[in-house]
């Protein structure tokens, strides 16, 4: 199975509320020149990149926009809507009252698989002491944490909140749960791979913010940023897909994955094995 663990479905067909909320989830994801999709564009974009199913992200900064941008209900109707399709991660605003309950609800009665954070938004330090309950409930639940980490393209946001080595207290703290670190945590990779390999619950995904070609990109991150045989050898249980789309095309990166000659075991890992192993799910 082929999984893409990094989706924004913001301006997925059937969660559309029109303009005004269009124009905002356009300023909270600094995207601009897009329009909304159907969910019969997004089948067809899964099939020529040859994915069998998407991670749905929730996106809640209601400290910021007064709402949050995806509500975990949309993306759980997402999911109800096409589950041979999608999974959902949840999402919280820790600033906010009443984020307990709705995480909670999240886990327990919509059964979204993990939460989604973006720390450099909130300019919140993964050690900040309001996260610790955030982390205890994951645990208790059972559940992942996706960080974004490292560079942004979105509004009003500080890097240092989200570098790679500000995440090393809560693996070590915590071993049990399980850390998605994005983008690899670029431009940090090399502290990222570091972390991964001391710490085992430390994954990452591969949707680095690129600003060439996705190809180029990945081989300079896994021949000169990396060696290919870290990889092959060491870290290839803790890699995910992940796109970022909309930001960038899926299409492109899951070809561009496909050139960089790794293994067929390790291409098995990276699209798709560690990401069911990561939500915790058992037998596909």
């Amino acid at each position: 199975m082929f999984i893409d663990i990094h989706v924004h479905p913001n301006f997925y067909e059937g969660i559309d509320k029109g303009k005004e909320m269009f124009a905002l989830r356009q300023k909270g994801l600094n995207i601009h020149k897009n329009s909304i999709a159907t969910i019969q564009h997004v089948k067809n974009q899964m099939k020529c990149a040859g994915l069998d199913k998407l991670c749905l992200l929730a996106q809640d900064e209601s400290s910021l926009y007064g709402q949050p941008l995806v509500s975990n209900q949309e993306v759980a109707g997402l999911v109800n809507q096409a589950p041979e399709l999608f999974f959902g991660f949840a999402s919280v605003d820790p600033l906010t009252d009443h984020w307990e309950e709705e995480l909670y609800f999240a886990f327990q009665e919509l059964h979204l698989n993990g939460l989604s954070l973006n720390l450099s938004k909130l300019k919140l330090y993964p050690t900040d002491d309001r996260l610790q309950r955030l982390y205890e409930i994951c645990l208790e639940e059972d559940k992942p944490i996706l960080f974004h980490c490292g560079c942004s393209y979105e509004h009003d946001t500080v890097a240092k909140y989200s570098h790679p080595l500000e995440f090393e207290e809560v693996a070590s703290s915590y071993p049990k749960l399980r850390i998605g670190l994005e983008h690899f945590g670029w431009p940090w990779v090399k502290d990222t791979a570091m972390l991964m390999l001391k710490y085992q619950n430390v994954y990452v995904d591969t949707a680095a913010l690129f600003f060439d070609n996705a190809l180029e990109f990945y081989r300079y991150i896994f021949t000169k940023e990396y060696e290919w045989t870290w990889v092959e050898r060491s870290l290839r249980h803790q890699i995910m897909f992940g796109s970022d789309n909309p930001r960038f095309e899926q299409i492109r990166m899951a070809h561009a994955l496909d050139e960089l000659g790794f293994s067929k075991k390790t291409l098995d890992l990276i699209k798709g094995e560690n990401a069911m192993e990561f939500m915790g799910i058992k037998n596909g």
